[in-house]
This record gives C-alpha cells, sequence and structure tokens, in this order.
C-alpha cells in the first residue's frame, strides 16, 4: 500500500505562530508544545467533521482519552515561525481512534515534526465505552483504515 493510499480521505490542516512563552531561552520550541499543536490539529479535524467534540463530552458522556503518544522531531520550530499542523484521522476500530499529525514551517514548507496519537472513548468514570454511532459514522467516512467493531 503506498503512502498515498493511506491518507485520510480528508486531512486538516491549521496554522499557529510560535509564540515566545513556548520557546527556550535559545528561542527553540520546548519539546512538549508540539503534542498541544496535535490537540489543536485533532480538534479542529473533528471540526471539519462537522463535530463538535465539547458538545460530545456534555451530551454523551463520554471523553476521548490519549492512550499513546508518539513524536518524532526532524528540525527545530523557533520563536515567530508561522506553523501549520496537518492532521488526519488514521485509523479507527471501535472505541480506538488513532491520529496523525505533521507540522511544516509555512515559509519553506520544511517537515519539523511527526507523530501519531491513540486514543480511547471512555465515559466519566473513564471506563472504555463506544463510540457513539452518529460520531462513529462520519469518522469512518473519514479515517484512512476504518475497521469495524466485529459485534
Amino acid at each position: 500500500m503506498t503512502e498515498n493510499s493511506r491518507r485520510s480521505k480528508a486531512v486538516g490542516t491549521t496554522r499557529v505562530r510560535v509564540r515566545y512563552a513556548e520557546t527556550d531561552q535559545m528561542r527553540v520550541v520546548y519539546h512538549a508544545n508540539y503534542l498541544v499543536w496535535f490537540e489543536i490539529g485533532r480538534v479542529e479535524l473533528m471540526r471539519q467533521f462537522g463535530l463538535d467534540y465539547s458538545r460530545m463530552e456534555a451530551e454523551e458522556g463520554i471523553g476521548i482519552a490519549v492512550a499513546e503518544a508518539r513524536v518524532r522531531y526532524k528540525a527545530p520550530a523557533r520563536y515567530d515561525d508561522e506553523l501549520t499542523i496537518e492532521t488526519e484521522l488514521a485509523n479507527l476500530r471501535g472505541p480506538v481512534l488513532q491520529f496523525r499529525y505533521r507540522v511544516l514551517r509555512e515559509s519553506d514548507q520544511m517537515l519539523l515534526c511527526e507523530g501519531e496519537t491513540i486514543h480511547v472513548v471512555v465515559g466519566r468514570d473513564m471506563k472504555r465505552r463506544p463510540l457513539p454511532e452518529r460520531y462513529a459514522e462520519v469518522l469512518m467516512g473519514a479515517a484512512a483504515e476504518p475497521v469495524p467493531e466485529r459485534a
């Protein structure tokens, strides 16, 4: 399978500008900030699909908890760089979602960071719950590698 055939039907893009508070003394972005940007990309991708994460929490009583995160740093982002966060829903299997991310510097399109997060749908009690059907339908249509849950 080629990389292009594994790409989502929808890749969300979000722009951020590196703030001084996100950098160290050398004006290089502190590594943990990439995870914050992954979250920004993920929430915006959900909005692109017509889904409201805060509404899902309030109405359905569920959340999407991070179970695993991987980050590969390629080059540093620096203070005042404008960045593009590319986010895709890579896989969906029942209550487990996998997102992939790429962070690029806008000025030269250099890949600065890539990564992925794996999430589990949970209730307020933090126990695994099924993804509500209306959300599952939308996300299954958008995932690069959807796998229906077996009954």
